[in-house]
């Protein structure tokens, strides 16, 4: 069965402004011929789309359905024609991936600059890099951040920027800063760690492996915001870049315990070579020092 999008329109319309009459003379169709064209797609969707109660029209949940889908389906049509006829003129909107164990703080800073942007649209979702990575391939995001090096993929033609670094360290309430040496307090503090997606973990298993440390871990979270909630709460040591817990560091409610030595989390951005990339991302990525 093919959707007549002329019909989805004139649903559409009618949806939007409430109001038959109003959208017949705008169309420039007659009020009967406005309804006609509902009621063939009520048929040929099996549902119909409008309580008609009296002179008000309300949406049936089929509709509210329909309507929601027809938004999208006109809203990226309008995207479309605005980025094939921009010759170089700045997109409205802009959508990022950000893996969800990146630092709150870290994408707010690197935002920065398009959230001052009156005019500009902002996408943000978080998700795995399974999840993020088929967003990206389907086009319906334009980049993605993420903490780790991108593996080379035949056939995937990656343009990474590598944007920021960040060192590591351990961070908890004072009473964990009790003058002990980086082993013992590792030896002796119960510690909550990134998972093993997070990019830097891997750099503080083999920081332990070498001291020949077995560490007492409280807990392995896979977000940052949850690993600063748990440090403030006393739950142990977390093993953070310190910008994710920058308010915490200056109020003094938490300290920076002991740099990790070496281990660092850097931070990417992501994107695919597109015919029309989004030129919004210019300011995105020409802040990059790298890419490949």
């Amino acid at each position: 069965m093919l959707l007549n999008y002329n019909h989805l329109r004139y649903f559409w319309a009618v949806a939007r402004e409430g109001n038959l009459t109003r959208v017949a003379e705008h169309m420039r169709v007659s009020q009967s011929a406005l309804s006609t064209q509902i009621r063939k797609l009520e048929h040929q969707l099996g549902h119909e789309l409008f309580d008609r109660r009296g002179r008000k029209l309300l949406l049936t949940e089929a509709g509210r359905l329909a309507f929601e889908h027809a938004e999208a389906i006109f809203r990226t049509g309008d995207e479309l024609v605005g980025t094939l006829r921009a010759q170089g003129e700045s997109q409205r909107i802009i959508r990022i991936g950000a893996l969800a164990t990146l630092s709150r703080n870290f994408q707010m800073e690197f935002l920065g600059p398009l959230l001052r942007q009156p005019e500009l649209e902002i996408v943000l979702r978080s998700g795995s890099w399974e999840e993020l990575q088929a967003e990206l391939e389907a086009l319906r995001l334009d980049v993605l951040l993420v903490d780790r090096q991108v593996p080379a993929e035949p056939g995937r033609q990656w343009i990474v920027h590598r944007l920021d670094e960040q060192r590591v360290g351990l961070v908890g309430t004072p009473r964990y800063d009790t003058g002990e040496t980086l082993k013992k307090t590792l030896k002796q503090y119960p510690l909550i760690l990134p998972t093993a997606a997070s990019g830097f973990r891997m750099g503080f298993d083999a920081l332990i492996d070498k001291m020949g440390i077995t560490p007492l871990v409280k807990a392995e979270v896979d977000d940052m915001a949850m690993m600063r909630l748990m440090a403030r709460e006393g739950s142990g040591l977390a093993v953070v870049p310190p910008i994710v817990v920058r308010d915490e560091l200056e109020s003094g409610l938490l300290k920076e315990i002991h740099p990790l030595p070496g281990i660092v989390e850097t931070f990417y951005a992501v994107a695919i070579a597109r015919k029309f990339p989004n030129p919004v991302l210019a300011t995105l990525l020409g802040r990059g020092s790298g890419e490949h």
